[in-house]
């Protein structure tokens, strides 16, 4: 069996480092600080291992002989542990020089936005001019425009973690925890919950997109505006079948909180935790198969409906947008 060359080696490792989930591919402030400072220390770790294998080639190998005294002490001395500690020394100081700016909150007036954690998903609430706007699993970001994220969990303690613009943050029942950064680049980003919170922990996910100002203004007008009643029958399965008990849908029903909020849904990248491509099949196939598709979730599967019933259902939910 053939072995795996170098520059195949090299290029897997390259490509790992590329990604929508990937911390070396950053496109927020904080997150290139973060890179930096992980390229830093591994190169200060590569440099040190290779005195040590230096220094053991140079005794074994080239100097296979007796040895002088004096010449081996400046050896052992000086390139085993002055110069390791002199590198050691500047890599805590670039690592903790940073920890300020990394923990500092958005400027005042910034957009704020309250993400919640709970088991299996991601409550977003934006914070404009004293009111909430409710999304789920999404969040839209301005780019070059600094954002506060306050978090909370309505459960357990979740990590809320979006590698490619910021570092992690733990949401803790009973408390608010803080997160800001500026996203520096336009694209679709994915973040995680990286705490163990669960059997749905893995299918916990997020999508973040970060757009020019007036993209953005523009979707958060239309986030604004509640669902408008078109009397289909996928919205009377909706209404009639107890979904509006946990769901909210602005226009037709606003008693639901415990589940998303779905008044836009149809416009959003993913559903089911971020796990699932949105279309009307994945609608369709997460109505009737919830709880194969997120063991333990707490929305119950709606095998009594009929087949029609759950196409129309799906079909109304995919026109939300």
């Amino acid at each position: 069996m053939r072995k795996p060359s170098v520059e195949l080696l090299l290029l897997g490792f390259l490509s790992s480092c590329e990604g929508s989930f990937s911390a070396l591919s950053p496109a927020g402030d904080k997150a290139h600080t973060i890179a930096n400072i992980f390229w830093v220390l591994s190169s200060v770790g590569l440099v040190i291992w290779l005195i040590f294998v230096s220094l053991q080639f140079y005794i074994y190998k080239i100097r296979r002989g007796p040895h002088d005294q004096k010449k081996t002490q400046l050896l052992v001395i000086g390139g085993g542990v002055i110069f390791p500690l002199i590198l050691i020394t500047i890599s805590i100081y670039y690592t903790l020089r940073p920890l300020p700016e990394l923990v500092a909150r958005a400027p005042s007036g910034s957009l704020a936005i309250k993400v919640s954690g709970l088991q299996w998903w991601w409550r977003v609430n934006y914070l404009i001019d004293g009111k909430e706007i409710e999304l789920a699993n999404e969040i839209w970001l301005p780019v070059n425009e600094p954002v506060q994220l306050y978090l909370e969990s309505e459960d357990v303690i979740h990590s809320f973690w979006v590698p490619s613009l910021a570092g992690k943050m733990d949401t803790i029942p009973g408390r608010r925890t803080h997160l800001s950064f500026t996203p520096t680049k336009t694209g679709h980003y994915r973040g995680v919950c990286a705490e163990f919170c669960g059997t749905g922990h893995a299918l916990m996910q997020m999508d973040v997109k970060v757009v020019e100002k007036k993209v953005f203004d523009e979707w958060l007008e239309r986030q604004r505006t509640p669902a408008l009643s078109d009397g289909s029958r996928g919205e009377k399965v909706f209404i009639t079948n107890g979904c509006i008990a946990c769901h909210t849908v602005r226009g037709i029903s606003d008693i639901g909180k415990l589940g998303p909020d779905l008044t836009h849904v149809g416009s959003r990248h993913r559903i089911a935790g971020g796990i699932l491509l949105n279309n009307k099949t994945s609608l369709r196939d997460w109505i009737d198969h919830t709880e194969i598709i997120k063991p333990e979730v707490k929305m119950p599967s709606f095998k009594m409906l009929t087949d029609e019933d759950k196409n129309h259902l799906a079909e109304w939910l995919e026109g939300l947008k």
